[in-house]
């Protein structure tokens, strides 16, 4: 059963309104402005993002206010920033504090690290550096205690939290200020910024990615990406939209389907497998209702565009504004989310992210509409494939064979072995492995394809 639908009228988006306490960052401008191309040629090419469909500039510019030009160009720059903030990151190591694009056209890249000797090394890179008080580790491990608190009375009064990557901090936001408090009081930790928002995200309950489809004749919601499993063809989903054994049927109201999986709250995910009438693909439904092909599921950094399609609203973009956030919705906490401010309303939920052509997640919740302007979270694709072990439908060469079940990415390494490179499994940024007696380690966080072997997607893998 979906629960927590609120109608998308009188929603109010989140407003920030100040913070108690802040550990901000000491920018340190780079002697020349980084250039917008990057020093990782062919990374634009390998995603797919130097050739964007018509439908996807043209919403960009809608949503974002970008000329053609301007975002056939944000585009490029986003993805070489991935490919660069990638091989920061593995340099930097255990003081790497994050990465984030800025600027129209997304064509300065900062990275963040906690030791002022590393500036160099970042602007070396093509990168505006930033001096940070604390390591995204650090952060992490300050949202992973709130994460741990989530089930008490105090996380109720207390709806999001996140790590805020560029101002190097973690936040709470509450519709007051002494509810923030009670919740990191009772999670036991310092240091976090509060802001005050007046609403509360909601699920936005209600076979290519975006289109409708119902829930035991008595919910709404949309399809995500298409995927296979053990040569099941099926799509993802949000977890809130149905249970396990649950069918559904299309748009047309044909059968279509039975959810295989699905989880939430905890996390937001669903899968479900089709039956012989449907035809899964790559694409997801862009604007005007034309379809968009997806290449794969490399992560955009936060700061990066993206797009979002579903039954209720259409196409809509925004900017990524932080990974891995928390949510307290009213059947309970989702974590690992990530906030977005393109809009969304009831019957969105489940419809496909994609930040360029790389597929990013499926809509999970949000506030505000999009007459007014809101907040919407999506949880992560490659955690859904890596959860259920699923391939993703990619317009890339032939589809990979479906990898065994992982609770998570493939994470880096603690005890240097690497892991023999194999299409179909997800890996981590960081993560290493061995291909052909060489080992590379993992730029971004993506589903490994066949057409994507590391000596060949320098965009996607080092030499370790």
């Amino acid at each position: 059963m979906v629960h927590g639908v609120v109608p998308a009228k009188g929603r109010t988006a989140l407003i920030a309104a100040g913070a108690l306490m802040l550990t901000g960052l000491c920018p340190v401008a780079a002697a020349d402005p980084p250039p917008a191309g990057g020093s990782l040629p062919g990374a634009a090419h390998t995603l797919g993002a130097d050739r964007p469909p018509a439908q996807l500039v043209a919403a960009l510019g809608r949503d974002l206010g970008l000329t053609p030009e301007q975002a056939a160009a944000r585009l490029v720059n986003e993805a070489e920033a991935g490919a660069r903030a990638g091989r920061l990151r593995n340099a930097l190591g255990e003081r790497f504090a994050g990465a984030w694009v800025s600027g129209a056209t997304s064509a300065v890249l900062t990275v963040a690290t906690t030791a002022a000797d590393d500036v160099s090394a970042i602007r070396a890179q093509g990168a505006m550096a930033a001096v940070a008080k604390r390591s995204l580790a650090d952060l992490t491990a300050v949202k992973h205690r709130l994460d741990a608190a989530a089930a008490g009375a105090e996380a109720l009064k207390a709806p999001v939290w996140y790590v805020d990557v560029p101002a190097n901090r973690v936040v709470v936001e509450a519709p007051a200020r002494s509810d923030a408090r009670a919740f990191i009081e009772a999670a036991g930790v310092s240091g976090v910024a509060v802001r005050v928002s007046a609403g509360r995200p909601s699920p936005l309950a209600d076979v290519v990615g975006g289109d409708a489809f119902h829930i035991e004749d008595r919910a709404l919601c949309s399809v995500g990406f298409s995927v296979t499993r053990e040569r099941e063809p099926g799509f993802v989903t949000a977890g809130h939209c149905g249970e396990a054994g649950e069918t559904t049927t299309g748009h047309d109201r044909t059968a279509q389907g039975v959810f295989r999986a699905s989880t939430f709250p905890g996390r937001d995910m669903a899968w479900v497998g089709v039956n012989d009438d449907w035809t899964t693909t790559a694409d997801v439904r862009a604007e005007g209702g034309r379809r968009m092909g997806v290449a794969g599921s490399v992560e955009a950094l936060v700061g990066a565009s993206v797009c979002r399609s579903g039954a209720t609203t259409g196409w809509r973009c925004g900017i990524i504004q932080q990974h891995d956030a928390s949510v307290r919705y009213a059947r309970g906490a989702v974590d690992g989310l990530t906030r977005t401010t393109a809009c969304a309303e009831p019957g969105d939920s489940g419809g496909p992210f994609v930040a360029g052509a790389q597929a990013q997640g499926v809509t999970s919740g949000g506030s505000g509409d999009c007459e007014s302007g809101g907040t919407t979270f999506y949880q992560p694709v490659n955690v859904i494939l890596a959860e259920y072990g699923l391939t993703l439908r990619t317009t890339a060469a032939a589809t990979a064979p479906a990898p065994a079940p992982n609770p998570d990415p493939v994470p880096p390494p603690q005890d240097g072995t690497a892991d023999v490179w194999s299409a179909g499994r997800v890996y981590a940024a960081g993560a290493t492995v061995t291909h052909d007696g060489i080992r590379y380690r993992c730029l971004g966080t993506h589903q490994a394809q066949t057409a994507w072997p590391p000596a060949a997607t320098p965009a996607l893998w080092e030499t370790a």
